[in-house]
């Protein structure tokens, strides 16, 4: 269906932040489906903005399946040589070569703060001075409580600074899995209660997660 589409890159033009909200949920819907709807599943292992095309009505969809394996539902990972982008492999499929549905999740996460800082997981640095990996850098800047460092300056300032703290916890429960735990522990992930009255609460951090965090922190 590509041949019928103008598609567009996520990485290119300057998006205003409702329609980088509905980005983020489309990219969470197409990799739940290449998850749990295909069979074998496919795991993509180069989450990256370049690689969400958008149509002309800015909907999402994952493209770029050139580095893609496919995956037995029966089983939990598949052994090849790392292969992705810098900034957004997972640790322990760089230091492992397993790959799986989670390696997806943590680029998609890295994917988020693309789409709040307007900076890709290599560029980060060069305006903003600092070493190390853009993960840690948001980390540091959210503890501080440094927001407006954290946001595209292209936005001047239209965005919703709740709808942004929530997008920043759903893309810091992605990498979660991969820090410290050789056990791959499925932390719990709880999120601050949406002005409708939902909640985040008692959510494994997988593919579901995230479409459900991006689906309750939506456009309302």
């Amino acid at each position: 269906m590509y041949d019928f589409v103008n598609f567009r890159a996520v990485a290119k033009p300057s998006l205003d932040w409702n329609t980088r909200k509905r980005i983020a949920l489309g990219a969470a819907r197409g990799l739940l489906y290449l998850h749990e709807q295909c069979d074998p599943k496919i795991i993509h292992r180069d989450v990256k903005a370049a690689n969400i095309l958008l149509d002309d009505y800015f909907e999402a969809v994952v493209g770029d399946f050139g580095l893609a394996k496919l995956l037995d539902h029966k089983d939990s990972h598949v052994t090849t040589a790392v292969r992705g982008t810098v900034g957004h492999i997972a640790p322990e499929y760089l230091s492992t070569g397993q790959s799986s549905e989670k390696t997806d999740v943590f680029g998609f996460g890295i994917l988020l703060l693309e789409l709040i800082s307007g900076q890709t997981a290599l560029e980060f640095g060069k305006s903003t001075n600092q070493k190390g990996a853009m993960l840690d850098w948001v980390k540091k800047t959210h503890q501080e409580k440094k927001l407006d460092m954290l946001v595209d300056k292209a936005l001047s300032g239209s965005y919703d600074r709740i709808e942004v703290e929530e997008m920043i916890q759903v893309a810091f429960s992605a990498p979660k899995k991969w820090e410290a735990s050789q056990r791959f522990e499925q932390p719990k992930l709880k999120m601050y209660e949406q002005s409708s009255s939902e909640r985040f609460s008692d959510l494994t951090d997988d593919s579901s997660l995230l479409v459900q965090a991006m689906e309750l922190s939506g456009p309302r």
